[in-house]
Protein backbone atom coordinates (compact mmCIF):
# COMPACT_ATOMS: atom_id res chain seq x y z
CA UNK A 1 0.00 0.00 0.00
CA UNK A 2 3.04 2.40 -0.55
CA UNK A 3 0.50 4.48 -3.10
CA UNK A 4 -1.49 5.51 -0.47
CA UNK A 5 -0.93 8.82 1.86
CA UNK A 6 0.69 8.09 4.59
CA UNK A 7 -1.78 9.79 6.45
CA UNK A 8 -4.36 7.08 6.33
CA UNK A 9 -4.97 5.07 8.87
CA UNK A 10 -5.05 0.40 8.14
CA UNK A 11 -8.77 1.02 9.19
CA UNK A 12 -9.42 2.87 5.92
CA UNK A 13 -7.47 0.83 4.18
CA UNK A 14 -9.42 -2.02 5.27
CA UNK A 15 -12.70 -0.27 5.22
CA UNK A 16 -12.00 0.36 0.71
CA UNK A 17 -11.02 -3.60 0.99
CA UNK A 18 -14.56 -4.27 3.18
CA UNK A 19 -16.36 -2.38 0.54
CA UNK A 20 -14.85 -3.74 -2.55
CA UNK A 21 -15.33 -7.59 -1.15
CA UNK A 22 -19.39 -6.34 -0.95
CA UNK A 23 -19.43 -5.25 -4.38
CA UNK A 24 -18.28 -8.42 -5.67
CA UNK A 25 -20.04 -10.26 -4.30
CA UNK A 26 -23.07 -8.78 -5.30
CA UNK A 27 -21.71 -9.36 -8.58
CA UNK A 28 -21.17 -12.59 -8.12
CA UNK A 29 -24.97 -12.61 -6.97
CA UNK A 30 -26.22 -10.30 -9.46
CA UNK A 31 -24.62 -13.03 -12.21
CA UNK A 32 -26.28 -16.05 -10.97
CA UNK A 33 -29.50 -14.07 -11.14
CA UNK A 34 -28.43 -13.31 -14.71
CA UNK A 35 -28.32 -17.08 -15.86
CA UNK A 36 -31.22 -17.65 -14.72
CA UNK A 37 -33.19 -15.35 -16.47
CA UNK A 38 -30.83 -16.18 -19.89
CA UNK A 39 -31.90 -19.85 -19.12
CA UNK A 40 -36.00 -19.02 -19.39
CA UNK A 41 -35.63 -16.90 -22.07
CA UNK A 42 -33.45 -19.97 -24.02
CA UNK A 43 -36.01 -22.18 -23.00
CA UNK A 44 -38.92 -20.22 -24.10
CA UNK A 45 -37.39 -19.54 -27.26
CA UNK A 46 -37.57 -23.25 -28.28
CA UNK A 47 -40.78 -23.81 -27.00
CA UNK A 48 -42.11 -21.24 -29.37
CA UNK A 49 -40.92 -22.99 -32.62
CA UNK A 50 -42.96 -26.34 -30.83
CA UNK A 51 -45.92 -24.07 -30.08
CA UNK A 52 -49.50 -24.52 -31.54
CA UNK A 53 -50.60 -22.31 -34.63
CA UNK A 54 -53.19 -20.47 -32.41
CA UNK A 55 -50.88 -19.74 -29.86
CA UNK A 56 -50.45 -16.21 -31.02
CA UNK A 57 -54.23 -15.55 -31.21
CA UNK A 58 -54.39 -16.56 -27.82
CA UNK A 59 -51.73 -14.96 -26.64
CA UNK A 60 -53.16 -11.75 -27.98
CA UNK A 61 -56.54 -12.42 -26.25
CA UNK A 62 -55.21 -12.90 -22.79
CA UNK A 63 -52.98 -9.76 -23.05
CA UNK A 64 -56.14 -8.06 -23.60
CA UNK A 65 -57.72 -9.38 -20.47
CA UNK A 66 -55.12 -8.11 -18.26
CA UNK A 67 -55.75 -8.45 -14.80
CA UNK A 68 -59.21 -10.45 -15.08
CA UNK A 69 -57.45 -13.58 -16.50
CA UNK A 70 -57.63 -15.09 -13.60
CA UNK A 71 -61.02 -14.41 -12.40
CA UNK A 72 -61.95 -15.45 -15.64
CA UNK A 73 -59.78 -18.49 -15.41
CA UNK A 74 -61.91 -19.59 -12.12
CA UNK A 75 -65.30 -19.59 -13.71
CA UNK A 76 -64.25 -21.33 -16.89
CA UNK A 77 -63.10 -24.03 -14.36
CA UNK A 78 -66.51 -24.15 -12.97
CA UNK A 79 -68.39 -24.35 -15.73
CA UNK A 80 -66.30 -26.92 -17.65
CA UNK A 81 -66.85 -29.19 -14.39
CA UNK A 82 -71.09 -28.06 -14.92
CA UNK A 83 -70.71 -29.72 -18.58
CA UNK A 84 -69.16 -32.14 -17.91
CA UNK A 85 -71.29 -33.74 -14.75
CA UNK A 86 -74.73 -32.61 -17.68
CA UNK A 87 -72.81 -35.33 -19.98
CA UNK A 88 -72.42 -37.79 -17.50
CA UNK A 89 -76.16 -37.37 -15.94
CA UNK A 90 -77.22 -37.73 -19.68
CA UNK A 91 -74.55 -40.99 -20.25
CA UNK A 92 -76.43 -41.79 -17.32
CA UNK A 93 -79.75 -42.19 -19.15
CA UNK A 94 -78.29 -43.91 -21.75
CA UNK A 95 -76.96 -46.81 -19.39
CA UNK A 96 -80.38 -46.42 -17.54
CA UNK A 97 -82.13 -47.65 -20.24
CA UNK A 98 -80.00 -50.10 -21.25
CA UNK A 99 -79.76 -51.86 -18.01
CA UNK A 100 -84.17 -51.74 -18.40
CA UNK A 101 -83.82 -54.05 -21.11
CA UNK A 102 -85.15 -58.12 -20.92
CA UNK A 103 -82.25 -59.00 -22.32
CA UNK A 104 -79.95 -56.37 -19.74
CA UNK A 105 -79.96 -59.36 -17.11
CA UNK A 106 -76.42 -60.89 -17.81
CA UNK A 107 -74.83 -58.58 -17.95
CA UNK A 108 -75.76 -56.47 -14.59
CA UNK A 109 -73.64 -58.07 -12.01
CA UNK A 110 -70.04 -59.53 -12.47
CA UNK A 111 -70.28 -62.97 -14.16
CA UNK A 112 -70.39 -65.53 -11.45
CA UNK A 113 -66.93 -67.74 -12.85
CA UNK A 114 -66.91 -70.24 -10.48
CA UNK A 115 -70.56 -70.53 -10.18
CA UNK A 116 -71.11 -71.17 -13.95
CA UNK A 117 -67.59 -73.47 -13.91
CA UNK A 118 -66.20 -71.33 -16.66
CA UNK A 119 -62.82 -72.43 -15.81
CA UNK A 120 -61.10 -70.94 -19.00
CA UNK A 121 -62.78 -67.42 -18.75
CA UNK A 122 -59.97 -65.48 -17.51
CA UNK A 123 -57.91 -67.21 -20.10
CA UNK A 124 -59.77 -66.03 -22.32
CA UNK A 125 -60.82 -62.45 -20.84
CA UNK A 126 -58.28 -59.95 -20.07
CA UNK A 127 -60.61 -57.39 -18.50
CA UNK A 128 -63.84 -58.21 -16.93
CA UNK A 129 -66.90 -55.54 -17.29
CA UNK A 130 -70.05 -55.31 -16.35
CA UNK A 131 -73.16 -52.79 -15.50
CA UNK A 132 -73.03 -52.75 -11.71
CA UNK A 133 -69.24 -51.89 -11.61
CA UNK A 134 -69.64 -49.15 -13.97
CA UNK A 135 -72.40 -47.93 -12.40
CA UNK A 136 -70.41 -47.82 -8.88
CA UNK A 137 -66.82 -46.17 -9.90
CA UNK A 138 -70.25 -44.07 -11.79
CA UNK A 139 -70.67 -42.67 -8.35
CA UNK A 140 -67.22 -42.85 -6.64
CA UNK A 141 -65.99 -39.94 -4.51
CA UNK A 142 -62.46 -41.33 -3.55
CA UNK A 143 -61.00 -39.71 -6.60
CA UNK A 144 -61.70 -43.64 -8.57
CA UNK A 145 -64.32 -42.56 -10.67
CA UNK A 146 -64.47 -41.35 -14.08
CA UNK A 147 -62.82 -38.49 -15.38
CA UNK A 148 -64.84 -38.38 -18.95
CA UNK A 149 -67.61 -39.99 -20.91
CA UNK A 150 -65.83 -41.60 -23.28
CA UNK A 151 -63.77 -43.73 -20.38
CA UNK A 152 -67.70 -45.22 -19.09
CA UNK A 153 -68.45 -45.27 -23.06
CA UNK A 154 -65.15 -47.51 -23.08
CA UNK A 155 -66.41 -49.86 -20.44
CA UNK A 156 -69.73 -50.25 -21.38
CA UNK A 157 -68.55 -51.35 -24.81
CA UNK A 158 -66.17 -53.64 -23.08
CA UNK A 159 -69.42 -55.42 -21.93
CA UNK A 160 -70.52 -56.53 -24.86
CA UNK A 161 -67.16 -57.20 -26.43
CA UNK A 162 -66.22 -59.68 -23.47
CA UNK A 163 -69.68 -61.35 -24.14
CA UNK A 164 -69.21 -61.47 -27.94
CA UNK A 165 -65.88 -63.12 -27.05
CA UNK A 166 -66.33 -65.66 -24.90
CA UNK A 167 -69.96 -67.10 -26.13
CA UNK A 168 -70.27 -68.80 -29.50
CA UNK A 169 -71.91 -66.70 -32.11
CA UNK A 170 -75.12 -69.22 -32.25
CA UNK A 171 -75.78 -68.74 -28.01
CA UNK A 172 -78.34 -66.64 -26.59
CA UNK A 173 -75.92 -64.35 -24.76
CA UNK A 174 -74.33 -63.51 -27.92
CA UNK A 175 -77.29 -62.60 -29.59
CA UNK A 176 -78.40 -60.54 -26.65
CA UNK A 177 -74.85 -58.47 -26.74
CA UNK A 178 -74.78 -57.66 -29.90
CA UNK A 179 -78.60 -56.51 -29.97
CA UNK A 180 -77.96 -54.70 -27.25
CA UNK A 181 -74.56 -53.46 -28.27
CA UNK A 182 -76.42 -51.64 -31.46
CA UNK A 183 -79.62 -50.32 -29.20
CA UNK A 184 -76.13 -48.63 -26.95
CA UNK A 185 -73.85 -47.57 -30.09
CA UNK A 186 -77.25 -45.43 -31.64
CA UNK A 187 -77.81 -43.88 -28.55
CA UNK A 188 -73.75 -42.75 -28.02
CA UNK A 189 -74.01 -41.25 -31.11
CA UNK A 190 -76.74 -39.17 -30.91
CA UNK A 191 -74.99 -37.65 -27.46
CA UNK A 192 -71.35 -37.80 -29.45
CA UNK A 193 -71.46 -34.15 -30.92
CA UNK A 194 -72.26 -33.01 -27.41
CA UNK A 195 -69.10 -34.64 -26.19
CA UNK A 196 -67.12 -33.74 -28.96
CA UNK A 197 -67.89 -30.18 -28.26
CA UNK A 198 -66.61 -30.33 -24.84
CA UNK A 199 -63.71 -31.82 -25.42
CA UNK A 200 -62.43 -29.44 -28.15
CA UNK A 201 -63.67 -26.55 -25.39
CA UNK A 202 -61.40 -28.32 -22.94
CA UNK A 203 -58.46 -28.11 -25.15
CA UNK A 204 -58.37 -24.90 -26.12
CA UNK A 205 -59.00 -23.91 -22.23
CA UNK A 206 -56.12 -25.95 -21.61
CA UNK A 207 -53.95 -24.19 -24.05
CA UNK A 208 -55.00 -21.36 -22.82
CA UNK A 209 -54.16 -21.79 -19.04
CA UNK A 210 -50.84 -23.49 -20.48
CA UNK A 211 -50.52 -19.81 -22.17
CA UNK A 212 -51.63 -17.81 -18.96
CA UNK A 213 -48.80 -19.52 -16.94
CA UNK A 214 -46.31 -18.86 -19.48
CA UNK A 215 -47.45 -15.01 -19.46
CA UNK A 216 -47.37 -14.82 -15.91
CA UNK A 217 -43.54 -16.45 -15.92
CA UNK A 218 -42.58 -13.83 -18.75
CA UNK A 219 -44.10 -10.61 -16.96
CA UNK A 220 -42.45 -12.24 -13.86
CA UNK A 221 -38.61 -13.00 -15.49
CA UNK A 222 -39.28 -9.37 -17.14
CA UNK A 223 -39.38 -7.84 -13.90
CA UNK A 224 -36.29 -9.66 -12.72
CA UNK A 225 -34.51 -8.58 -15.73
CA UNK A 226 -35.00 -5.04 -14.82
CA UNK A 227 -34.38 -5.17 -10.94
CA UNK A 228 -31.09 -6.85 -12.28
CA UNK A 229 -30.57 -3.89 -14.89
CA UNK A 230 -31.38 -1.46 -11.85
CA UNK A 231 -28.62 -3.18 -9.38
CA UNK A 232 -25.92 -3.26 -11.89
CA UNK A 233 -26.29 0.61 -12.40
CA UNK A 234 -26.52 0.90 -8.42
CA UNK A 235 -23.00 -1.65 -8.46
CA UNK A 236 -21.69 0.20 -11.22
CA UNK A 237 -22.33 4.03 -9.56
CA UNK A 238 -20.75 2.81 -6.39
CA UNK A 239 -17.93 1.33 -7.62
CA UNK A 240 -17.05 4.71 -9.55
CA UNK A 241 -17.56 6.15 -6.03
CA UNK A 242 -15.17 3.94 -4.26
CA UNK A 243 -12.35 4.39 -7.18
CA UNK A 244 -12.79 8.35 -6.60
CA UNK A 245 -12.59 7.88 -2.74
CA UNK A 246 -9.51 5.27 -3.10
CA UNK A 247 -7.83 7.91 -5.53
CA UNK A 248 -8.04 10.80 -3.56
CA UNK A 249 -6.59 8.93 -0.68
CA UNK A 250 -3.37 8.07 -2.93
CA UNK A 251 -0.25 10.64 -2.01
CA UNK A 252 0.22 13.31 -4.70
CA UNK A 253 2.56 12.13 -8.23
CA UNK A 254 6.24 13.91 -8.05
CA UNK A 255 7.74 14.37 -11.08
CA UNK A 256 9.49 11.22 -10.96
CA UNK A 257 6.63 9.53 -10.87
CA UNK A 258 5.12 11.11 -13.46
CA UNK A 259 8.28 10.46 -15.87
CA UNK A 260 8.50 6.84 -14.78
CA UNK A 261 5.02 6.28 -15.86
CA UNK A 262 5.73 7.59 -19.51
CA UNK A 263 8.55 5.31 -19.52
CA UNK A 264 6.25 2.29 -18.37
CA UNK A 265 4.17 3.33 -20.43
CA UNK A 266 6.65 3.30 -23.48
CA UNK A 267 7.65 0.11 -22.60
CA UNK A 268 4.06 -1.70 -23.36
CA UNK A 269 3.19 -3.46 -26.57
CA UNK A 270 1.52 -1.73 -29.34
CA UNK A 271 -1.84 -4.12 -28.30
CA UNK A 272 -1.83 -3.13 -24.20
CA UNK A 273 -0.95 0.29 -25.76
CA UNK A 274 -4.20 1.05 -27.55
CA UNK A 275 -5.85 -0.61 -24.58
CA UNK A 276 -4.34 1.65 -22.18
CA UNK A 277 -5.43 4.91 -24.09
CA UNK A 278 -8.93 3.21 -24.51
CA UNK A 279 -9.28 3.14 -21.03
CA UNK A 280 -7.76 6.28 -20.48
CA UNK A 281 -10.54 8.00 -22.63
CA UNK A 282 -12.96 5.89 -21.06
CA UNK A 283 -12.28 7.22 -17.33
CA UNK A 284 -11.04 10.85 -18.70
CA UNK A 285 -13.33 13.41 -20.55
CA UNK A 286 -10.41 15.51 -20.77
CA UNK A 287 -8.36 12.73 -22.83
CA UNK A 288 -7.59 13.79 -26.58
CA UNK A 289 -6.18 11.27 -28.93
CA UNK A 290 -5.48 12.12 -32.70
CA UNK A 291 -2.89 11.09 -35.43
CA UNK A 292 -0.77 13.40 -34.28
CA UNK A 293 -1.09 14.69 -31.36
CA UNK A 294 -1.96 12.67 -27.22
CA UNK A 295 -2.99 14.92 -24.91
CA UNK A 296 -2.45 13.33 -21.54
CA UNK A 297 -3.11 15.65 -18.51
CA UNK A 298 -0.85 14.95 -15.74
CA UNK A 299 -1.09 18.06 -13.78
CA UNK A 300 -1.19 18.30 -10.46
CA UNK A 301 -4.87 19.19 -10.64
CA UNK A 302 -5.88 15.75 -12.32
CA UNK A 303 -3.82 13.66 -10.29
CA UNK A 304 -7.03 11.16 -9.75
CA UNK A 305 -6.74 11.11 -14.33
CA UNK A 306 -2.57 10.45 -13.52
CA UNK A 307 -3.34 7.27 -10.93
CA UNK A 308 -6.18 5.82 -12.85
CA UNK A 309 -3.60 6.17 -15.90
CA UNK A 310 -0.97 4.34 -13.86
CA UNK A 311 -2.58 1.55 -12.70
CA UNK A 312 -3.49 0.91 -15.87
CA UNK A 313 -0.15 0.66 -16.94
CA UNK A 314 1.30 -1.47 -13.77
CA UNK A 315 -1.16 -4.16 -14.76
CA UNK A 316 -0.52 -3.97 -18.13
CA UNK A 317 3.25 -4.35 -17.21
CA UNK A 318 2.44 -7.25 -14.93
CA UNK A 319 0.91 -8.81 -17.07
CA UNK A 320 3.44 -8.62 -20.30
CA UNK A 321 5.43 -10.29 -17.62
CA UNK A 322 3.53 -13.29 -16.83
CA UNK A 323 3.20 -13.83 -20.61
CA UNK A 324 6.78 -13.28 -21.30
CA UNK A 325 8.02 -15.62 -18.56
CA UNK A 326 5.20 -18.73 -19.78
CA UNK A 327 7.36 -17.81 -23.52
CA UNK A 328 10.49 -18.25 -22.10
CA UNK A 329 10.04 -20.96 -20.44
CA UNK A 330 8.05 -23.21 -23.63
CA UNK A 331 10.84 -22.33 -25.59
CA UNK A 332 13.42 -23.69 -23.84
CA UNK A 333 11.43 -26.99 -23.16
CA UNK A 334 11.42 -26.96 -26.93
CA UNK A 335 15.14 -26.33 -27.47
CA UNK A 336 16.54 -28.60 -24.84
CA UNK A 337 14.25 -31.63 -25.96
CA UNK A 338 15.56 -31.55 -30.01
CA UNK A 339 17.67 -29.10 -30.34
CA UNK A 340 21.28 -29.55 -28.74
CA UNK A 341 23.74 -28.32 -31.30
CA UNK A 342 25.84 -25.37 -30.41
CA UNK A 343 25.47 -24.16 -34.18
CA UNK A 344 21.38 -24.81 -34.15
CA UNK A 345 19.89 -21.83 -35.66
CA UNK A 346 16.72 -20.89 -34.83
CA UNK A 347 14.27 -20.29 -37.86
CA UNK A 348 13.41 -16.86 -38.40
CA UNK A 349 10.34 -16.06 -37.14
CA UNK A 350 7.03 -15.75 -39.81
CA UNK A 351 6.22 -12.59 -37.84
CA UNK A 352 9.08 -10.34 -37.62
CA UNK A 353 8.05 -7.95 -40.28
CA UNK A 354 4.50 -7.77 -38.13
CA UNK A 355 6.53 -7.37 -34.75
CA UNK A 356 8.78 -4.79 -36.68
CA UNK A 357 5.66 -2.81 -37.80
CA UNK A 358 4.44 -2.31 -34.22
CA UNK A 359 7.52 -1.73 -33.05
CA UNK A 360 7.69 1.31 -35.28
CA UNK A 361 4.46 2.11 -34.16
CA UNK A 362 4.82 1.89 -30.69
CA UNK A 363 7.70 4.35 -31.47
CA UNK A 364 5.57 6.78 -33.02
CA UNK A 365 2.83 7.03 -30.26
CA UNK A 366 5.46 7.64 -27.45
CA UNK A 367 7.27 10.33 -29.66
CA UNK A 368 3.72 12.18 -29.63
CA UNK A 369 3.11 11.79 -26.31
CA UNK A 370 6.74 13.60 -25.70
CA UNK A 371 5.93 16.03 -28.16
CA UNK A 372 2.87 17.08 -26.96
CA UNK A 373 4.07 17.36 -23.48
CA UNK A 374 6.71 19.71 -24.94
CA UNK A 375 4.45 21.69 -26.45
CA UNK A 376 2.02 21.51 -23.19
CA UNK A 377 5.39 23.14 -21.40
CA UNK A 378 6.19 25.71 -23.51
CA UNK A 379 2.33 27.01 -23.61
CA UNK A 380 0.83 29.16 -26.62
CA UNK A 381 3.52 31.16 -28.81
Amino acid sequence: MEDFDAGNSASEVEAFQNHLDQIVAKVDQLDGRVSGVEQFYDDMSKMQLNAPKFSSQFRNRNQRIGSKKQQVASERQASAADKMQELMVQFANILHQISKHRWAWPFLQPVDVKGLSLDDYHEIIDKPMDFATIKARMGAKDGSGYKNVREIYADVRLVFENAKKYNDEKSNIYTMAKNLSSRFEESWRQLLPKVIDEERRREQEKAEAQLNLQLSREVEHAKMARDIINELSEVEANLEELKEMVLQKCRKLSVFDKFQLMEDFCQLPLEEMMKVLKIAGWSNPEFSCGVEHIELDLSPENDSAAWSLKFLVKNALEEQMKNSVTELDSNFNCCSGSNKDADYNPPKNKNMDCHASAKKMRQQICSVIANSAKKRRKGPS
